[in-house]
């Protein structure tokens, strides 16, 4: 027998699981059993992926379930359900959205060589690179990328989809060291997430799983911003970024004690959440004084409530703010032009790129750059056997021989390449190789062939490319590389939507939905009266 962790709709340990002879029904029944809603409304997630009935005789052990595995389950509406075909593609997506994380994550660790010209590097509030264990870094990625993802969906009012990849971010999340956690706030973040869609989305069902979550988030952001948010405040030179996040905060704990029957609490919470979000209202006078000097309307608004209404701290807020985006371009530029740089020398034995910092100081020493590029590639960046390599005057002569060997190679392929393009447009083979070896650049080469005539037999050059292109693709290219299946579509949206988002991100909400909220409660508050019983749990 074994034991699972379950979260989501009920939190706690199955007993006396039987991984040979449990099915995935079986597992959903006991879970529906213990969260009081019928187990069709269950959803179970394990290791990122759906756990589907199939033909109902498959086993736990089977689908890779062990002993102590985190069972995550979430409830879908089923009065409210998708078709079969929808929830279907529902399933087909988050599938591509995790294997798009997965694959970014791995590519993107520290030292590996990414694909793409950027690179995802994980920074504090402050915008400082953190520098993590290799596990620890790819989870926290990970977590961070899916965390991204669904707080785009939410903003799209795709509540339930984003539960559903909410609930992924957090097995990411706890797969990290829990000290390394402890140092961040998107845990939190996370956590009031969730909540906002169950609200959102009117599931009271799942109200003792909201409060247990909004209990997790008041005490990550306490230990993430200091007490009243001190830490954070210092740390932003004492703006008050983090107002609409605690005023969110308040709100739906204030829905979470109105549903429990704690009214009283509900109103003391709800009391405090419209004071913060009368102080979030920005004024039209002030709104148009920083608009004028140049700035947009959502930038001047989201400066305005950091900045407590100060009308000269949002502009210098602003003008550090343009500052230092300008300053990440600069880096973002830097870190491109290094990328395709490492892309030239490969990658080591095991998959790192060229560390160009190490490669620049064994520049700086006298050795050809090239020459230093190989030697660390070889020798997984050790300076000190790269340097070895090269002061031995026989494995240095080795690696030169590779390197003209590699060089001769790729301009070979270059070569054929340009003979296969020139051929296919109709220039006679002989004419396009004399052309090509005079040297030159491309547009050189072309207007050399067109001085010497017209065009032969359209028929004839493109059976002339047809061989040449046989002959090019007869050995792989030099530099062959990553030729996985790529998502290349999920992957971009992915990154985009990071792309998008800075520091402060989290904390940019657009309050109108809370202020009307925090109206529907204190008026049902005054309606029920604060001395009544419990109130209604209907949505």
């Amino acid at each position: 027998m074994a034991k699972l962790r379950v979260a989501g709709t009920w939190s706690g340990v199955l007993d006396e699981v039987d991984l040979e002879n449990w099915t995935v029904p079986m597992l959903r029944e006991e879970v529906a059993k213990r969260s009081n809603v019928p187990a069709g409304s269950i959803k179970l997630i394990s290791a990122g992926r759906m756990l589907k009935d199939g033909d109902g005789t498959e086993k736990l052990s089977e689908l890779g379930i062990k002993a102590n595995s985190k069972i995550l389950a979430s409830r879908v509406a089923v009065d409210e359900g998708k078709s079969l075909k929808d929830a279907e593609e529902l399933n087909q997506r988050l599938a591509r959205v995790k294997e798009a994380v997965v694959a970014l994550s791995t590519r993107h660790t520290d030292g590996a060589l990414p694909l793409e010209d950027f690179n995802m590097e994980i920074e504090d509030q402050l915008g400082n690179k953190l520098h993590l264990p290799e596990s620890d870094r790819q989870a926290l990625m990970m977590g961070l990328m899916l965390h991204t993802n669904g707080k785009g969906l939410i903003r799209k009012g795709k509540f339930r989809d984003a539960l559903e990849v909410l609930n992924m971010a957090e097995e990411s999340f706890s797969l990290c060291n829990p000290k390394t956690i402890e140092l961040v706030d998107n845990i939190a973040m996370l956590q009031m997430d969730m909540v906002w869609c169950y609200f959102m989305l009117k599931d009271i069902a799942c109200l003792s799983v909201a409060g247990v979550r909004l209990d997790k988030a008041r005490d990550g952001f306490e230990r993430a911003h200091g007490k009243d948010a001190s830490r954070l405040k210092l740390l932003q030179a004492g703006n008050s970024s983090e107002l609409a996040v605690y005023m969110r905060l308040e709100l739906l704990e204030a829905v979470v004690a109105y549903h429990s029957g704690q009214l009283e609490k509900s109103r003391r919470y709800l009391m405090s959440a419209q004071t913060k979000y009368k102080r979030l209202q920005v004024s039209d006078e002030v709104l148009s004084v920083v608009m004028g000097m140049g700035f947009k309307e959502n930038e001047a608004k989201r400066a305005l409530r950091i900045n407590n209404q100060d009308v000269e701290r949002a502009v210098d807020f602003l003008v550090e703010e343009r500052a230092r985006k300008a300053l990440k371009r600069e880096e973002n530029l830097k870190r491109q032009a290094e990328i395709l740089e490492q892309k030239k020398y490969g990658v080591t034995p095991l998959k790192k790129a060229v560390d160009i910092q190490l490669l620049n100081g064994l520049v700086s020493i006298g050795f050809a750059k090239e020459l230093a590029a190989e030697a660390l590639r070889r020798n997984e960046n050790d300076t000190q056997k790269a340097l070895d390599d090269l002061t031995n005057p026989e494995i240095n002569a080795s690696i030169q021989n590779y390197i003209e060997t590699k060089n001769a190679k790729r301009q070979k392929q270059d070569t054929d390449s340009k003979i296969q393009l020139l051929v296919s447009m109709g220039f006679d083979m002989s004419a396009v190789v004399a052309a090509i070896q005079a040297g030159g650049t491309m547009e050189a080469i072309m207007h050399r062939l067109l001085q010497q005539g017209p065009l032969p037999n359209p028929a004839a050059a493109q059976a002339q490319a047809a061989a040449q292109g046989a002959a090019a693709n007869a050995e792989p290219p030099a530099d062959a590389s990553f030729s996985e299946p790529r998502d290349v579509e999920m992957e971009d949206e992915i990154a985009d939507e990071l792309a998008r988002t800075d520091a402060l991100s989290d904390y940019d909400i657009d309050v109108t939905r809370e202020g009307e909220a925090i109206n529907e409660y204190l008026a049902l508050l005054d309606s029920t009266g604060s001395s009544s019983g419990s109130a209604s749990t209907s949505g």
